[in-house]
């Protein structure tokens, strides 16, 4: 017969429930093909980068290959604007003998004329040469003065021509390749003054 006063041992814990109070969590597995998306997002990324600073460096490159070709084009088409300039002197010379030289002189001795045949041929060989490598004569008689390419240095009273155009020319002027090499020193028509021409370039 058992004491109604002794006391009820406690139940002991069982092995299984100590081991699984004692078990770590276990983290929640990632997903492989999430990670899969974002690795290959990065390296989408990088790709567009790396290709976005190839393109900008071979636009460069071209940049800079295109400036080089026009630096080269620019000294090649000036190169000989100082030797030019110098020759213009020569050729100011030859067209100065010639105007001295009237027709009545020409006709009263044939030794005078076959040397001036020859000062022409000489000048037109001379004009020639400089075409050749783009330095061109202005010829502005009758045109409207422009300030870009005639020094006016005088107004003048010419019978039948307009006003504002050139009379006479006392020094030829000559362009290189389009840009002004030497103006013109002209006289012009008296009336309305000169319209003033479209710039220029003047750096030959």
């Amino acid at each position: 017969m058992t004491d109604p006063q002794q006391p009820v041992p406690e139940s002991q814990p069982q092995p299984q429930d100590v081991a699984a109070a004692s078990a770590p969590e276990t983290p929640e597995a990632a997903d492989p093909l999430a990670e899969a998306l974002a690795r290959a997002e990065a390296a989408e990324a990088e790709l567009a980068r790396v290709k976005d600073g190839a393109l900008r460096a071979m636009a460069d490159a071209e940049n800079v290959k295109k400036r080089a070709e026009r630096e080269i084009v620019e000294r090649e088409k000036y190169a000989v604007s100082g030797f030019a300039k110098a020759l213009l002197a020569v050729a100011d010379n030859l067209r100065r003998a010639l105007d001295t030289v009237s027709a009545e002189a020409k006709a009263a001795d044939p030794v005078l004329a076959k040397l001036v045949e020859g000062v022409e041929l000489t000048e037109r060989e001379l004009l020639g040469a400089f075409e050749k490598f783009g330095v061109v004569k202005l010829d502005p008689v009758g045109k409207p003065a422009d300030p870009n390419f005639h020094q006016v240095v005088a107004q003048v009273d010419h019978p039948g021509a307009v006003p504002g155009t050139v009379a006479q020319v006392f020094q030829a002027g000559y362009t290189l390749n389009g840009r002004l090499l030497r103006e013109a020193m002209v006289t012009v028509a008296k009336g309305a003054p000169a319209a003033p021409g479209a710039a220029v370039d003047t750096q030959a």
